[in-house]
C-alpha cells in the first residue's frame, strides 16, 4: 500500500513538473498582449492618418511592418527593393509593389465652348455669342471622366438622366441621344425624399453608363448649388475607394447652373432651372398617385421636357492626368525546417490599409468629406496586422520550427476591392501550386461573449477536425488525459487482482459513472471559443482572392460593431487579452496543419450566396468580379458552385464584355447591368476566353 501511494505521488510530481514546463514553453512562444497593444496603438494613431492606400500613412505602416519582419529574422520576399527610393534600404525588399492610382490632376488642355448655331445667330443676335466657359469656375471634369476632344456636337437635355423601368421613369424616352452630348440634373426627381426610391439610379457613375448605353458621346451634369464653387462637384475629387481608376468610357463634367441656364435658353427651354426641377418632381408625384395603366399623360409630359436642343452645339476637351502612388504588399518568409516540405507554403495574412480621412466606404455622418476626421481603423484592420506580427515573431523564435515555409503577408488595397491580394495571387512568391492554405485575419479585436467567427471551413475536408482540436484547451486536455491514464492503470491493477469476478464492484461502477459525469461537466470548459463556422470561401476580405484560385482558406473574424468604418474605431476599444487568445488559436491551427504531411484537400464550399448577394440587387449570378482598373471588360476571378454563372458556363478567368444588352468596360458597367436584370429571365452574356469571343445565356436567380 505504501509502495502504491509512493508511485502515485511520484507520478503526480513528475506529471505536474512536465505540465509546468509545457505551460512555460507555451507562454514563452505565445502572442504577447503588450506587443499587440503597441502595434495597434501605432498603426491606428493620428500620425498614420487612417492608412488609406497610396498615402503617406499607408507607406509608413508598410515600412513599420517590414522593419518588424526584419527584426524577427524573416527573409524578405524579394531580391530587389520595390522603388528606387528604397534602393539603399534592406526593408524595401519586403515590398511587393502593385499599380495604384492615388490622385487625378487636371492637365493643360481642358476646355468647354458653347456655340449657338447659325440659325439662332440670325434670329436673335443678343443670344448669338459663343461662350467660352471658365475651367474651375463654370465647369469641372469629374475625376473618373474619360479624356477626349469633341467638336461642335449637338446637345440634348435629358432631365435627370435616369432610366428605371420598374419605377416607370425614363428620361431618354422620345429623345435620340446618339451622337450627342447629353445635359442632365444631378440627383433624382424626389431629391428631397430621404428614402428616395431611385437610390442608386442617382449615382453619377450609373448616369454615365446610361448615357453611354443610349449612344451619347459625353455627359454634362448640372450642379445643385446656385454658387458653383459651393457644389461638391466643383472640386476635382479623386477617391480610389470608388474605383476611380476606371474611367466612365466617355467624357463627364459638371457645369454651373448659370452656364446650363444659358445653354438651355438658347436651345429653346425657357423655364428657370428651379422650375424645371419642380416640374419633374411633380411629374413623379403624378405617377406615384396614378396606377401604371393610367400614367400615359405623365409619360407624355416628361417626353416633352427631355428634348434635343437643335440650335446649340458644344465643344468639350478633357485632359486628366492619373498619378500613381506607392502601394505594396509586405511579404516576410520563414523557411520551413523539413527538407522536402519546405517547398510548400502556408500563407498567414491580414490587410493593413483602411479609409484614411473618409470617402467611399465611410459610415460616419460626414464620411463623404474627403478631408474629414481620421478613420483610425484599430479593429479594421490594425488588429489583424498586430496578430500577424506576433505570429511572425513567435514562429520565428520557436525552437520547433514549422516543417513548411510560412509566408507572412500584409496586404494593401483591400478596402479598394482586394487589390493587393489579387495582385499577389497573380504574382506569387511561392507558386500557387505549392501553396497549401491561406489563413486570413480581418477584424479580430472586438470579440463579444467569447465568440469567434471562422469562414472557409468548407474549402478543405480537414478544416473541421483541425479547428475542433485547436479549440480544445491544451492544458486542461493534458491534465484530463493524465488523470484518465492514472485511472485506467488503477482499474487494470484491480482487475488483475479480481480476475475471477465478471461483474464490476459497486465502487468501480461508481468511479466510472463519476468519471463520465466529470467529462460531461468539463466539455464546455475545454472549449476555448464559442465558434460560428461558415462554409463559404468567398467573402469581403483577402482570402477570397486565394479561394478563387482553388486554395483552401480560413477567415478569422469577430464581427462588426457600431464603430465599423467610422473615426471611432480606436485603439483603446480593442480587447487585447482576447485578441492574444485568438492569435494563439490561429497559431495552433497552423501547427496542426503543418504537422500533417498530407496537404489539406481542397473542395468547393457550400455557399448561401443568394442570401449574401450584394445589398440592393434583387438577383445574383454567383460571380466574383475583379475590382482592379480595367477598360476592356470585367475579369471574373471566381464562380460559385451551383450558381447561375456556373450553370451558364462561366469560368474563372473569363472577361465579361457585354451583358444584358449593355457594353461592360469596368465593374461599374457590370453592376449597373446586374441591377437591371430580373430573376428567371434569360440574358445574353458575351465573354472573352483566351483569344475567343463566346456568347452564353444566363438566368439570374432571385436573391433571398
Amino acid at each position: 500500500m505504501r509502495h502504491t501511494a509512493f508511485r502515485f505521488l511520484l507520478f503526480f510530481v513528475l506529471t505536474a513538473s512536465a505540465l509546468a514546463q509545457s505551460q512555460q514553453r507555451a507562454i514563452e512562444r505565445a502572442p504577447d498582449v503588450k506587443r499587440l497593444r503597441a502595434h495597434v496603438t501605432y498603426l491606428a494613431s493620428d500620425e498614420l492618418e487612417g492608412r488609406r492606400t497610396g498615402t503617406r500613412g499607408a507607406d509608413a505602416a508598410a515600412r513599420y511592418i517590414a522593419k518588424e519582419f526584419a527584426r524577427y529574422g524573416l527573409r524578405p520576399g524579394f531580391d530587389k527593393p520595390y522603388t528606387a527610393k528604397d534602393s539603399g534600404e534592406y526593408h524595401g525588399q519586403y515590398m511587393q509593389r502593385f499599380p495604384f492610382v492615388a490622385r487625378v490632376e487636371a492637365g493643360k488642355n481642358n476646355r468647354m465652348l458653347f456655340s449657338p448655331t447659325a440659325a439662332i445667330e440670325e434670329r436673335n443676335a443678343s443670344r448669338a455669342a459663343s461662350l467660352d466657359l471658365r475651367f474651375g469656375e463654370d465647369w469641372m471634369p469629374l475625376a473618373w471622366s474619360a479624356n477626349g476632344n469633341l467638336e461642335k456636337l449637338p446637345v440634348a437635355f435629358v432631365g435627370y438622366g435616369i432610366k428605371a423601368d420598374e419605377l416607370h421613369w425614363n428620361d431618354y424616352a422620345g429623345v435620340d441621344a446618339k451622337g450627342r452630348i447629353v445635359l442632365a440634373f444631378d440627383g433624382a426627381p424626389d431629391a428631397n425624399n430621404p428614402h428616395s426610391e431611385f437610390g442608386a439610379y442617382a449615382d453619377l457613375r450609373r448616369k454615365a453608363a446610361m448615357a453611354r448605353g443610349a449612344g451619347a458621346l459625353a455627359l454634362i451634369i448640372i450642379t445643385k448649388e446656385q454658387n458653383f464653387n459651393d457644389d461638391r462637384l466643383a472640386r476635382l475629387r479623386f477617391d480610389a475607394g470608388s474605383g476611380g481608376t476606371s474611367d466612365a468610357g466617355l467624357p463627364v463634367a459638371a457645369i454651373s447652373r448659370a452656364a446650363a441656364r444659358r445653354i438651355l435658353e438658347s436651345g429653346g427651354i425657357a423655364p428657370p432651372l428651379d422650375d424645371l426641377e419642380k416640374t419633374l418632381a411633380s411629374l413623379r408625384g403624378q405617377e406615384a398617385a396614378t396606377s401604371s395603366d393610367n400614367s400615359q399623360s405623365a409619360h407624355a409630359a416628361r417626353r416633352n421636357l427631355s428634348i434635343a436642343l437643335k440650335a446649340v452645339t458644344l465643344n468639350i476637351q478633357i485632359d486628366l492626368l492619373r498619378r500613381e502612388a506607392p502601394a505594396a504588399n509586405v511579404v516576410g518568409v520563414l523557411e520551413g525546417a523539413d527538407a522536402r516540405l519546405k517547398s510548400e507554403a502556408i500563407i498567414i495574412g491580414a490587410h493593413y490599409d483602411h479609409l484614411g480621412r473618409g470617402g467611399t466606404g465611410s459610415l460616419a455622418a460626414d464620411g463623404d468629406n474627403e478631408r474629414g476626421e481620421i478613420h483610425h481603423g484599430a479593429d479594421d484592420n490594425a488588429s489583424g496586422i498586430a496578430a500577424l506580427l506576433e505570429l511572425a515573431r513567435t514562429f520565428a523564435a520557436a525552437r520547433d520550427k514549422p516543417r513548411r515555409t510560412l509566408l507572412f503577408i500584409a496586404f494593401s488595397g483591400e478596402e479598394e476591392g482586394l487589390l493587393g491580394s489579387n495582385f499577389y495571387v497573380n504574382n506569387p512568391v511561392v507558386p500557387l501550386a505549392q501553396t497549401v492554405a491561406m489563413i486570413n485575419m480581418d477584424m479580430i479585436g472586438r470579440a463579444k461573449d467569447n465568440k469567434l467567427i471562422i469562414g472557409g471551413v468548407g474549402t478543405a475536408t480537414e478544416w473541421r477536425g483541425i479547428l475542433e482540436e485547436a479549440n480544445t484547451n491544451k492544458f486542461t486536455r493534458e491534465q484530463l488525459s493524465q488523470s484518465q491514464a492514472t485511472h485506467r492503470r488503477s482499474v487494470n491493477d484491480r482487475g488483475r487482482a479480481d480476475s475471477d469476478s465478471q461483474t464490476p464492484a459497486p465502487s468501480e461502477r461508481n468511479a466510472v459513472q463519476d468519471r463520465n459525469s466529470a467529462q460531461h461537466d468539463t466539455s464546455n470548459f475545454l472549449k476555448l471559443f464559442d465558434l460560428t463556422l461558415n462554409e463559404d470561401g468567398f467573402g469581403p476580405s483577402d482570402h477570397a482572392s486565394f479561394y478563387a484560385k482553388r486554395i483552401p482558406v480560413l477567415f478569422f473574424f469577430t464581427g462588426t460593431h457600431a464603430d465599423y468604418h467610422k473615426p471611432s474605431d480606436t485603439a483603446e476599444k480593442i480587447n487585447y487579452d482576447t485578441e492574444a487568445r485568438i492569435a494563439s488559436f490561429v497559431q495552433d491551427v497552423v501547427r496542426q496543419l503543418d504537422k500533417r504531411t498530407a496537404r489539406p484537400t481542397y473542395q468547393t464550399a457550400r455557399s448561401d450566396a443568394a442570401t449574401r448577394a450584394t445589398p440592393g440587387f434583387r438577383v445574383f449570378l454567383g460571380t466574383l468580379p475583379n475590382y482592379a482598373d480595367t477598360s476592356d471588360g470585367v475579369l471574373i476571378d471566381g464562380v460559385r458552385a451551383d450558381s447561375p454563372a456556373e450553370r451558364a458556363g462561366l469560368k474563372a478567368g473569363d472577361r465579361i464584355v457585354r451583358m444584358a444588352g449593355r457594353d461592360v468596360r469596368n465593374v461599374y458597367d457590370y453592376t449597373y447591368a446586374l441591377a437591371e436584370m430580373r430573376a428567371g429571365q434569360v440574358y445574353e452574356v458575351e465573354i472573352v476566353r483566351g483569344d475567343k469571343h463566346l456568347q452564353l445565356r444566363i438566368t439570374p436567380a432571385a436573391r433571398k
